[in-house]
């Protein structure tokens, strides 16, 4: 597998937290190789209690259609397979690290993969956006839409664009030849006032190492 492979998913749930028991109702993923969609990932699955009206209205997922749904724990397990160890990437990644570090621990397993989150990398490489919602930033950044969101495997696509627009932000203005995943996840950990100094520092340091490389 590539070392720029990553990727990009998404849940919709049944409410917020599930320390709480709340529980994914759609996952969504896709799989990136470099600037390209190489593979997806979706599944409806049952949590085992119906849905809110409100959950229904806002992601257009139905009862109807979770009560046919299998078991989390057959998707998650299926899901798990599918991932392996490649870096994670989402849309305010705390929200779906939770729901996936938990379905993971109800069917025996864990997570090692390294994960970045693609809101705090908006807010230091695209301050001057509106706000850094997905559906905005998407919209802000001029990324080609069917205008669906709140569906796992439609936000998990347009989350993959917005990681895509903003590394080769990144690799055309600071005249890099790649932007490893590592960097990403580090820039997302620094104050928005030390981007700048950070990644000038990084390149002067990837060149002298190439200097002297060749």
């Amino acid at each position: 597998m590539s070392s720029s492979t990553v990727i990009v998913l998404d849940f919709e749930t049944s409410g917020h937290s599930p320390g709480l028991g709340d529980r994914p109702i759609e996952v969504g993923a896709v799989r990136l190789e470099g600037n390209r969609i190489m593979d997806h990932f979706q599944e409806l699955m049952n949590p085992g209690f119906p849905i809110g009206w409100f959950i229904e209205s806002l992601t257009g997922i139905s009862n109807q259609q979770i009560a046919q749904a299998p078991p989390c724990e057959e998707v998650m397990t299926r899901f798990a397979d599918w991932i392996g160890d490649t870096p994670l990437i989402a849309h305010n990644a705390a929200f779906d690290r939770r729901f996936l570090d938990a379905e993971l621990a109800l069917i025996g397993r864990s997570r090692d993969n390294p994960m970045a989150c693609t809101v705090l990398m908006a807010r230091r490489i695209l301050p001057e956006a509106p706000n850094h919602k997905l559906a905005t930033l998407v919209h802000y950044c001029g990324i080609p839409t069917s205008g669906i969101f709140h569906r796992a495997l439609a936000d998990a696509e347009m989350t993959g664009r917005l990681w895509m627009t903003m590394t080769e932000l990144l690799r055309e203005r600071y005249k890099l030849d790649a932007i490893p995943f590592a960097l990403m996840q580090h820039l997302s950990r620094i104050s928005r006032t030390r981007v700048e100094h950070y990644l000038e520092k990084y390149c002067r340091q990837r060149q002298d190492h190439l200097n002297r490389a060749g």
